[in-house]
């Protein structure tokens, strides 16, 4: 056995050894009433970890200030390395409407060469390239950028409002779906974020909502020969009311209806469409008076869409069902009720005003009570977005995180079912996952990760406020110095937030 080899088995037993031997209550973070345990707190929840001096950061100006900074991005200026790279990346600046055109041009081209393996192969090529510079885009963000709270909502409406990747032609458009109808609302309101991800052919195509046809109209041919109910019912079921929001199957069909027509334009209507991609049918469209969750729509083209969103959106159900989420994801797995009656009650009288839901969630006695501190478990993209910031590793290449991502069953845009991804314990707590996860700290804690250096190990206790149990110092503290920065990364308490 090589003493790599051996430096990793000894690493690999003594980091399972603090997991089996710790249990939840001694996961919080030392000395909970400590100003650094606050800091620590809420840093871990608004952003994916905290980076090298962040902790010093937030004491300097107080967590109300800091707080406040997240819930207006546009204050925090991203650093100049971050825009350029951005900006290499040119795929990320086409609509949609020329993403999808030039991706029904590829496809006739493969189909025409198909005796052509290299002509093939750079078809396929060109298609792969959309899909990688917007996992480049949302992981470079995610580290680098200072507007951290965003990149924490980006990631949260994504799994929300899931789309994935492999089907068709949401290979090019997750990105630009993404970018256009996910990014510039994550904090605004939630009727126009509702709007956006359901007039974006990725969530048209992904959810089939682009064949839903009236079967009495004259588009009713073809692939469009009538109802399609998939887009409705999730939109009800995932998107807004929850499983219990008290609709029933006949209000999935009578939204189904209503979405008739909705969907992005076929290639001879690409002349009249905008670069939006989205397209309107009337000819597929169903134009009768209909009744909606017990509200009355009388019959319109376009607009009778629109008006069972704003019912939607303005439902005392939807605004359960965001609070429960939202809850869920920044303080406990089984969120307090008293704490989703208060952002409920927000929700409504902001008329959907994400931003201040959020902070009503961040000044709640229950957000910063100190009994939820590091009780959340990082999910794959978390844990491994947090490692690479804590390290403040210098990544030239992004591709081996997308592999360590897929190895961990989370890759980029990868979730097929609408539900997205799950952000509880449950989900991601088991024994391959830790696996995993101690393999990927331990590469870069040794500067054997593509792009890291070996990780000063007092830095690294500096970097996450030497926040750990008496049990796990202990072990720390007992093992060689090339081993601590390992342990570190793979605690217990580093894989929570």
């Amino acid at each position: 056995m090589s003493l790599k080899s051996h430096h990793w088995v000894r690493s690999l037993l003594l980091t399972l050894i603090l997991w089996l031997g710790m249990q939840l209550p001694s996961y919080a973070v030392a000395s909970p009433d400590s100003v650094d345990a606050k800091i620590l707190h809420v840093i871990n929840r608004l952003s994916f970890g905290p980076r090298p001096g962040d902790i010093e950061a937030v004491k300097s100006i107080g967590i109300e200030a800091y707080i406040q900074s997240q819930l207006t991005p546009t204050s925090l200026s991203e650093p100049q390395s971050l825009t350029q790279q951005l900006a290499s990346l040119e795929t990320l600046q086409m609509s949609p409407l020329e993403l999808t055109t030039a991706y029904r041009q590829r496809r006739k081209t493969q189909q025409g060469q198909q005796h052509d393996p290299k002509a093939v192969i750079t078809v396929r090529q060109q298609t792969r390239k959309v899909l990688e510079q917007a996992s480049q885009s949302r992981l470079l963000r995610a580290i680098e950028s200072p507007r951290q709270l965003e990149e924490v909502m980006v990631d949260f409406w994504y799994n929300h409002f899931n789309v994935f990747s492999g089907k068709g032609l949401d290979r090019v458009l997750v990105g630009s779906y993404e970018q256009q109808a996910i990014r510039p609302h994550a904090l605004g309101k939630f009727r126009t974020l509702l709007e956006a991800t359901a007039k974006h052919p990725a969530m048209l195509f992904y959810l089939d909502n682009w064949q839903n046809t009236a079967p009495t109209s004259s588009g009713a041919k073809g692939r469009f020969k009538g109802l399609n109910e998939n887009y409705a019912r999730e939109l009800m079921e995932l998107h807004t009311l929850g499983v219990n929001g008290g609709y029933t199957q006949q209000d999935v069909i009578t939204l189904a209806r209503i979405l008739t027509g909705w969907g992005f334009p076929r290639p001879r209507q690409v002349s009249t469409a905008d670069r939006t991609g989205f397209y309107f049918d009337a000819d597929r469209h169903d134009f009768s008076d209909k009744v909606f969750l017990g509200q009355p729509i009388k019959g319109s083209g376009m607009a009778q869409g629109e008006q069972a969103l704003d019912i939607l959106a303005h439902h005392p159900a939807t605004a359960r069902h965001i609070s429960y989420e939202l809850a869920q994801y920044f303080v406990a797995d089984e969120p307090p009720a008293t704490l989703v009656d208060q952002l409920s009650k927000r929700f409504l009288d902001t008329d959907g005003d994400i931003r201040a839901v959020l902070a009503t969630l961040f000044s709640s006695s229950e957000f910063l009570n100190p009994k939820y501190y590091n009780t959340k478990f990082k999910t794959p993209y978390q844990y491994t977005v947090s490692a690479l910031r804590v390290t403040d590793t210098k990544l030239q290449n992004l591709r081996p995180v997308f592999g360590v991502l897929r190895q961990m069953g989370m890759p980029l845009y990868g979730c097929q079912t609408p539900d997205g991804y799950k952000h509880t314990e449950e989900a991601w707590l088991n024994p391959d996952g830790i696996l995993r996860r101690i393999s990927l700290t331990t590469a870069i804690a040794n500067g054997r990760f593509p792009g890291s250096q070996p990780v000063d190990a007092q830095q690294l206790a500096t970097t996450l406020g030497n926040s750990f149990s008496p049990q796990t110092k202990q072990v720390i503290e007992s093992t060689p110095e090339a081993m601590k920065a390992v342990l570190m990364l793979g605690s217990p308490e580093f894989m929570r937030y």
